[in-house]
């Protein structure tokens, strides 16, 4: 793919500067990714999280790391990047997570997720659902892996009907030998935003009997949950994203794609960001497409 000028991928390249400094609750994975040649911090909630704080705006991750090696390493590099870490614990019932990273050619990217990992023994405490209801976060990002066990379920249906008026982001983030139909069928009921890249529109649309073009998932999707934004990502070619009663496909941005690891996270803390500020649907599916496109184009999820 060609490779284009950096400056037209900056996250600085957006229609507004101002940044609201929202809360945001992250529910969801911290593990390594394992590559063929190195091993990098990752997962999905915790890509979208450091995104998102880049972004400007204040998320606080609920996951858990293991009393182990990689646990140490991951805290240590959570907190250098700047993240909050009052909602992330650590376990001794399992061992930091991780998923071995099989990249293939273009966008194809494969992962073996080891589980259960110490994700999978997150806590919620009565004191600490006080002091996250206390902390008022106005968003909730979640994914189908951390629920994809029964206990990582019941933790995120504890928050989530803790915080009945908090924005909820459902990135379905499909992963093999964790594609539950019930479970992401039910997710999808309890979202408000909902991304879905186009191998999981294809399950989706059997699932929910939804129509298989871009356009009329979302708006018929919108209609029958509530949906107050959807997106769908193209890969190459972009996006299709609907915010409100405004739909639009943005093309994609050419780059010299490294790898795809962490792509869509970053298109996701975009996608957010540009819903908190209130941009319309072409300044939202532009800027989240320049923010994956700078992520797929170094290697790793969550680049310096």
């Amino acid at each position: 793919m060609e490779h284009i000028a950096s400056k037209n991928l900056s996250v600085q390249d957006a229609p507004a500067r101002h940044v609201a400094g929202t809360h945001a609750l992250i529910v969801g994975e911290v593990l390594w990714d394992v590559f063929p040649d190195a091993t990098r911090l990752g997962g999905a909630a915790l890509n979208f999280a450091v995104h998102l704080k880049r972004l400007g705006h204040v998320p606080r991750i609920v996951s858990a790391v293991g009393r182990d090696a990689l646990g140490d390493a991951a805290s240590a590099e959570i907190t250098l990047r700047g993240l909050d870490t009052t909602f992330l614990q650590r376990t001794d019932r399992f061992n930091t997570g991780t998923a071995s990273v099989q990249l293939g050619p273009g966008d194809r990217t494969s992962f073996v997720i080891e589980r259960p990992a110490a994700y999978d023994a997150v806590e919620i405490s009565d004191a600490i659902l006080t002091q996250i209801v206390q902390w008022r976060p106005s968003w909730c990002y979640y994914g189908t892996l951390f629920a994809s066990r029964l206990h990582g379920r019941q933790v995120l249906q504890r928050l989530l009907e803790a915080l009945p008026g908090t924005r909820r982001f459902y990135d379905v983030n499909l992963r093999p030998g964790f594609e539950s139909r019930e479970l992401a069928c039910d997710l999808l009921h309890l979202a408000g935003v909902v991304k879905v890249n186009e191998r999981e529109l294809t399950l989706v649309r059997d699932w929910l009997g939804l129509p298989a073009d871009p356009e009329r998932f979302c708006r018929d999707g919108a209609a029958r949950f509530g949906w107050q934004a959807a997106c769908v990502t193209l890969g190459a070619r972009g996006c299709a994203v609907l915010v409100g009663d405004d739909y639009v496909e943005a093309a994609g941005v050419p780059v010299a794609v490294a790898d795809t690891v962490g792509a869509g996270d970053a298109f996701a803390a975009a996608f957010v960001h540009g819903l908190i500020m209130g941009w319309p649907a072409p300044d939202v599916a532009g800027f989240s497409n320049r923010a994956g496109a700078m992520v797929a184009r170094v290697s790793g999820a969550i680049p310096d």
